[in-house]
């Protein structure tokens, strides 16, 4: 896990340590009137945060040869990357039509603000609704989630095949830790891909987006204020 953790060192020195309000308004007062924006950043670095923790435990997970947590917290970093392609794939259908900035707001405070637990007032959006956003930007994506949800769930890869295989010349089953042996090859390289796709949406796509977006309220602001008070 070299390649995964020499990146991780200097992702940590990039992560962001606060998003003032004040700044963004004196970037742009009249795009910074609206929430979204400010949530979209908000939401952007927190999964900055948490990718970078995820792997970091990752990395040492699979270092002391403990595949299955490994693959439990890529399953959850797959996860994590899904948000942000989400978000992104959000912000183009506003800028070309296809969804209000209304509505936009309204996910914005579902990604970052909603819960299963009742821990806010705010639902949050199903995974797999998010997922199904990701494998049409990259297809192949919800098969590999798939197969990290068997190692996580008590199925037959979680329990069988994870601690245990017959002898069958023998008709015995002999029991053992076998998660190193069966993805200790293959996690680092599923790790690297998923944060090249994490590097392509946080680094190239999303400011890119956020920038068009900013100049689009801009140029919509008085129709959208119409359209909020028409509320």
């Amino acid at each position: 896990m070299k390649k995964v953790a020499a990146v991780i060192d200097l992702w940590s020195s990039d992560l962001c340590d606060r998003i003032d309000v004040e700044d963004l308004r004196s970037r742009n007062p009249i795009a910074h009137k609206w929430k979204a924006l400010y949530r979209s950043i908000c939401l952007r670095e927190a999964i900055f945060w948490r990718i970078t923790d995820l792997l970091k435990q990752i990395t040492v997970l699979a270092e002391a040869g403990h595949l299955l947590g490994a693959r439990i917290l890529l399953r959850s970093t797959v996860e994590t990357l899904g948000i942000l392609i989400y978000l992104n794939q959000k912000t183009i259908a506003v800028l070309e039509g296809n969804e209000t900035l209304h509505s936009f707001s309204d996910k914005t405070s579902q990604l970052l603000l909603g819960s299963k637990n009742n821990a806010t007032e705010i639902e949050a959006i199903n995974i797999l609704t998010i997922l199904k956003k990701f494998e049409k930007k990259y297809p192949g994506i919800l098969e590999i989630y798939s197969d990290l949800c068997e190692s996580a769930h008590p199925n037959y890869d979680g329990v069988c095949h994870g601690y245990s295989f017959l002898k069958y010349n023998r008709d015995e089953t002999i029991f053992k830790n076998r998660w190193n042996e069966l993805y200790g090859s293959d996690i680092e390289d599923q790790a690297l891909e998923f944060m090249k796709v994490f590097e392509e949406e946080y680094i190239e796509v999303w400011p890119k987006l956020f920038d068009r977006l900013e100049k689009w309220i801009e140029e919509n602001d008085e129709r959208l204020e119409a359209e909020k008070t028409d509320k």
